[in-house]
């Protein structure tokens, strides 16, 4: 790690430290204002639009300071998924009058962006879109549903994906910016979770949603390769957060096994105890190192394929194997409410579906081996 970018982890960590355990129920604007505030909101867009302008690496550093430091993972997701999902696209591949539109009003926590790709038929296979965009004119009409929007019952702007010609597959696919109350957009109540229960999610309806060429990110046919490109954002920098997620639960099983005693001891003493939390410590450090690297060469502009996909695989099982290794630690305290252990875990246990599923990046791994 450079310099530069232990000084971002150790200035976010300041600024988030101490942050208020949030009440229950879904994210506030409040809280979303604050996130902003610490310049969370758009750590990697660039400065002329309000944003911190900072690579992978140091990105990735301040969103493990969030998952660190922050007790929500919701709110951290949620801020992130606004980031990496929506603000990116817009800042990689809209046109100038789009940026300067949309991107200030991202960056600053005014507006809250959502990502809308996933449908009902369409999930780990997210270029098989039923959602149509048709062109007429100098605009797009578009009509479909999405199925489930981070965000989305609070977004002020979408990005969303429909299919411009369903022939092509998913070189026919292209990406839009609508903004809410634009006419034949409607946007659903948020449905319930097992995890992450503080980032909202719903469905998003389109029904004859007219939208300018001007809204298109990229050229027409670029969608799938947008939404890969939002990917390597995602894959490294939002999942860096369960890092610090990860580092937290294991500072809490190390305060614990040294207090807690049981059968005269301490819990430190029992080998299973101990040794747990040993392999809890090479697990964290090796995905960290994994997901480091992937950084530092996208930073560097390669391709980093592989190293994308092992990150993701390595951090997002290292996160939910930790979760479940500190319930375990804690006993009877780790299903308790109170405890925060039994929301940690599920707020783990979606990390290897979205994004991509662990299978999906073990067959990116094969095809990039050559298998």
């Amino acid at each position: 790690m450079h310099l530069e970018e232990r000084d971002i982890y150790h200035r976010f960590s300041k600024r988030i430290d101490g942050h208020p355990v949030p009440a229950p129920g879904y994210l506030t604007r409040e809280e979303w204002q604050w996130a902003a505030g610490t310049g969370l909101a758009g750590l990697s867009v660039s400065q002329t639009y309000g944003g911190g302008g900072h690579g992978f690496a140091a990105t990735a550093q301040a969103a493990e300071a969030f998952g660190r430091h922050h007790p929500d993972m919701g709110l951290v997701f949620a801020v992130l998924a606004h980031l990496f999902a929506c603000a990116m696209p817009i800042a990689e591949h809209g046109d100038p009058a789009l940026r300067e539109r949309v991107l200030p009003r991202l960056c600053s926590g005014e507006w809250i962006g959502a990502n809308a790709i996933t449908e009902e038929g369409a999930g780990s296979d997210a270029t098989a879109l039923a959602t149509r965009a048709v062109r007429d004119g100098d605009e797009y009409v578009l009509t479909g549903a999405k199925s489930f929007v981070s965000n989305g019952p609070i977004a002020d702007v979408f990005v969303v994906y429909a299919s411009t010609r369903p022939e092509f597959g998913h070189l026919g696919v292209s990406a839009f910016v609508i903004e809410r109350g634009t006419p034949g957009l409607t946007v659903g109540e948020p449905f319930g979770k097992a995890g992450l229960v503080r980032c909202p999610a719903g469905e998003l309806r389109l029904d004859g949603c007219r939208v300018p060429v001007g809204a298109r990110l990229g050229a027409d046919g670029q969608g799938a390769a947008i939404f890969q490109s939002a990917m390597r954002w995602e894959r490294t920098c939002l999942f860096a957060a369960y890092l610090g997620q990860s580092e937290r639960l294991l500072d809490r099983c190390v305060e614990h096994a040294r207090e807690r005693r049981q059968f005269g001891r301490p819990l430190a003493a029992n080998q299973a105890v101990s040794h747990r939390i040993g392999r809890m410590r090479v697990r964290l450090d090796a995905a960290r190192l994994l997901l480091e690297r992937a950084c530092a060469r996208l930073d560097q502009g390669e391709r980093a394929v592989l190293d994308v996909a092992m990150a993701k695989l390595a951090v997002s099982e290292n996160a939910v194997a930790t979760t479940l290794d500190a319930q375990h630690i804690f006993g009877g305290a780790g299903v308790r409410e109170d405890a925060g252990i039994a929301k940690d875990v599920r707020d783990a246990l979606p990390c290897t579906t979205f994004s991509g599923t662990s299978e999906m990046q073990l067959e990116q791994i094969a095809e990039e081996m050559g298998l």
